[in-house]
């Protein structure tokens, strides 16, 4: 069936549909599209195919999901956020190689391997949509695959940061951990090959070439991801929220004891300006992942807001630690130039008898 349309381009924020009247519900009859879909679609005339006999007629309904002018906007964000993580992140992975130092403390090993896991999740998301453009299942479904495992790398790696920052700053005192940094990487490299070992064990269809629709243009793309929706949901969702409530949990802690050394700072020189707290708390909720918590927020007229809050913020993570990890090397220089760096399970088992800056700005003394 064809039908003409007149003056389109004045509905704004809609989309046509093909729909049939159905009276067969049980109170009040109700548009409906079940048996209908629309075959081809241009500015003039829209094309509907259906398998009944019914009163037919193409409406229009609001858009559900990204108008193309929004979507090509945060394509563009994504694809030059991703951009600049993934030369960033790489260049503080060289640097860490290149100008190792063997008393180099943890916190900077970490730091390091978050940036690793954010360089190869942002290195397959840029590769993601040429992949799919091939058409082939077994590359498609690899690269879903190593995509999946790089991003619950990412979530492990933030979940290691919150450990870390809890032993750093609430759990000062008596602190020694054998291989320390060997059990962290297992924790941050390991449990996600365990998550996508069992999945894949479990069934080999869950990843693999879906399409992405732009409702108001009906432009498709493909990319390599999970097709499962069930299984998407269910898996990323929880294991991100319970890292996401932990990293919370400390980064107020954390942010709460920032406040109260600012208040019992030794003398008013010794007291921090705000703008420095405000930096140095933004710093960690990147270090933590607190921003991919915007996700839980997408709903109803926050969409689109928070979309575009959401891939700045995310997409740029890998620059925003690096600039991070700078400021920290640069503070530590400044404020300890002959203190040696404080390794927990290295040779102190305390951090009570010296006083070490961890973070920019951010000192462990005596007192505490």
């Amino acid at each position: 069936m064809y039908f003409p349309l007149y003056n389109i381009s004045k509905f704004q924020n809609q989309k046509t549909d093909c729909l049939f009247y159905n009276e067969s519900t049980a109170d009040s009859p109700l548009w409906s599209d079940e048996g209908c879909q629309k075959a081809n679609e241009t500015d003039t005339i829209t094309v509907c195919t259906c398998n009944h006999m019914t009163a037919f007629a193409v409406l229009m309904v609001p858009i559900k999901g990204i108008d193309s002018k929004n979507w090509e906007i945060l394509s563009v964000i994504s694809y030059i956020g991703s951009g600049l993580s993934a030369a960033f992140t790489a260049i503080s992975v060289l640097m860490y190689f290149i100008i190792r130092n063997p008393k180099q403390d943890h916190s900077t090993t970490i730091h390091v391997c978050l940036s690793a896991a954010l360089y190869l999740l942002n290195m397959s998301f840029l590769l993601n949509e040429w992949l799919a453009s091939m058409n082939q299942d077994a590359i498609c479904k690899a690269i879903a695959i190593l995509m999946h495992y790089f991003l619950l790398c990412c979530f492990s790696w933030m979940a290691v940061e919150a450990i870390h920052l809890y032993f750093l700053m609430v759990k000062v005192f008596n602190t020694y951990i054998r291989h320390y940094i060997a059990k962290l990487s297992l924790l941050g490299w390991g449990i996600p090959v365990l998550i996508i070992g069992i999945s894949v064990c479990v069934r080999n269809d869950f990843y693999g070439s879906i399409g992405v629709t732009i409702h108001s243009t009906n432009q498709d793309s493909k990319i390599c991801w999970i097709v499962n929706q069930t299984f998407f949901y269910a898996l990323n969702l929880c294991y991100f929220a319970i890292i996401f409530l932990f990293n919370t949990g400390i980064l107020i802690t954390v942010a709460a004891k920032i406040a109260q050394l600012r208040r019992f700072g030794s003398s008013l020189q010794n007291r921090r300006a705000v703008w420095k707290d405000v930096f140095t708390v933004f710093g960690m909720s990147c270090l933590l992942g607190t921003t991919w918590g915007l996700a839980f927020l997408g709903f109803g007229i926050f969409t689109i807001p928070v979309l575009y809050l959401f891939s700045i913020f995310n997409s740029l993570q890998g620059f925003f630690i690096f600039m991070w990890t700078c400021a920290s090397s640069r503070s530590k220089k400044l404020k300890n130039p002959e203190t040696k760096n404080t390794n927990i399970g290295g040779e102190l088992s305390s951090l009570s008898n010296q006083e070490t800056c961890i973070y920019p700005g951010i000192q462990i003394s005596t007192y505490q």
